[in-house]
């Protein structure tokens, strides 16, 4: 049994979809007017390892994870730019797919952008106008009116009350309740507009995924992820648009990611402290940056740091050498290593127990190295298909090991001076032996000797 925390009942549930074997899941996805950051790629890491999970125990999933392409923020940066928006966002379009194919995110089924679902936001609109959840206001701007929808503040647990009192209204605004939040904008010069029944305008922010994700996976459908941070307003609103429109159950489980903080601090650009997946994968290998965020569970605040991260990479290289050092075979079914992770996973996708697991198997290995090789090398098999669960150990080990290994001259270099060491070591020359070991350390290689043999890494 799979038990996820749905945040609508802020309780462990069952998992049952609404179609058995079928999983529809709509995640919120990147507004793209600057590049990704650490807080994007946990989010969508995240959601990557469940699909990864849900399509080991046998799901069919249909994953639509859409791209905000309009929005305020894009039309002040293309305008800053002195570009258009469409250029703005395709390309940062491009390098969010570049950041989140270095990490191993898999393309979720259906992308779908705002800009290309303007019909159906329209539609929604209309008919959440002719619902009486909406309404255009003075300025030319339509509402939706949250005192007609009834379970307002549900999702989130909010107190309306409270959130009344708590709201301003804007000189200007036509609002005629403080927590109305707007669904269409009345154009303004220079900034992308389409024609509607309401006047020339464009979508506000909360009505593009309420439009998109029923388009694409029907007006109920099982999961909704995204953030903690998009838990209110921006889920919240959506179900209300969603509900007001269709007057179905919107989703059945609500899942949200944990922030993360930098060095104990919440991450903010005002801080100094923001962090883009670029930027990051100069200091660090992808794999290790994976680990790492895997490495805490998905609704736990996560504490990123240089200290953070190298322990990512010291844990991966513990699990590397398990496979390095003894060559995978054919694979076991069931043993009670299998049992272990999926009874980790389906607690709400632990990954911290399940990566246990992992190390597990990779001290089973070890030992039985040198006991019962073919065994081990069963295990190591086994080590491998649990970390492609979770889009790890993707790697052949020496590749992790020693990096790039296509420049061949580099490579050659580096076996001929180990096997001048090897050969002055056998000789009993210590001078040479470690003037090769040395001149290895200056390339950035390290040695590890063993009864096997010598074998590098990269530093």
């Amino acid at each position: 049994m799979i038990k996820i925390h749905n945040s609508f009942t802020k309780q462990k549930q069952e998992f049952i979809p609404l179609e058995p074997g079928k999983i529809k899941l709509y995640v919120c996805g990147i507004t793209v007017y600057d590049y990704c950051h650490i807080g994007h790629a946990r989010t969508t890491l995240a959601f990557d390892m469940m699909v990864r999970y849900w399509q080991y125990r046998g799901f069919d999933v249909t994953y639509v994870r859409n791209i905000t392409d309009i929005d305020d923020k894009i039309i002040k940066r293309a305008a800053e730019n002195q570009q258009t928006c469409e250029q703005l966002t395709e390309h940062f379009i491009a390098a969010m797919h570049e950041d989140f194919d270095a990490l191993g995110i898999a393309r979720p089924h259906h992308e779908p952008r705002a800009t290309a679902h303007i019909p159906s936001i329209i539609n929604m609109i209309a008919r959440l106008i002719d619902n009486q959840h909406a309404y255009i206001a003075d300025n030319g701007d339509v509402y939706f009116a949250v005192n007609q929808y009834k379970a307002y503040g549900q999702l989130s647990h909010q107190n309306l009350t409270a959130l009344q009192s708590g709201v301003r209204v804007e000189v200007g605004e036509s609002k005629r309740d403080p927590l109305d939040f707007v669904l269409w904008k009345k154009a303004k010069p220079g900034e992308p507009s389409w024609p509607s029944p309401f006047g020339v305008g464009r979508p506000g922010w909360h009505i593009e995924c309420s439009a998109m994700s029923t388009e694409c996976l029907g007006d109920t459908f099982d999961v909704h992820g995204g953030g903690h941070d998009l838990l209110f307003p921006h889920h919240e609103n959506e179900r209300a648009q969603a509900e007001g429109c269709t007057g179905k159950p919107f989703v059945n489980y609500w899942l949200h990611v944990g922030f993360v903080q930098v060095d104990d601090e919440k991450m903010s650009k005002s801080l100094g402290n923001f962090f883009t997946i670029r930027d990051i994968l100069k200091t660090i290998d992808a794999e290790s940056l994976r680990y790492f965020l895997l490495a805490s569970h998905y609704r736990s605040p996560i504490n990123f740091s240089d200290v953070a991260l190298k322990q990512a990479r010291a844990s991966l290289t513990t699990l590397y050498t398990a496979l390095r050092d003894v060559t995978p075979s054919m694979a076991l079914q069931n043993t009670e290593y299998h049992t272990a992770f999926s009874a980790a996973m389906d607690d709400d996708f632990n990954t911290p127990l399940a990566i246990s697991v992992l190390f597990t198997l990779a001290n089973e290995v070890n030992r039985l190295a040198k006991t019962d090789f073919v065994r081990a090398r069963q295990l190591s098999r086994t080590l491998k298909e649990l970390g492609d669960v979770l889009g790890l150990l993707q790697q052949d080990a020496r590749a992790f090991f020693q990096g790039d290994t296509k420049d061949s001259t580099a490579i050659a270099l580096i076996e001929q001076l180990i096997a001048e060491r090897n050969k002055a070591r056998q000789e009993k020359n210590w001078v040479v032996a470690d003037s090769c070991r040395d001149k290895l350390l200056a390339m950035g290689v390290i040695l590890e000797d063993s009864a096997e043999g010598t074998s590098w890494r990269r530093e």
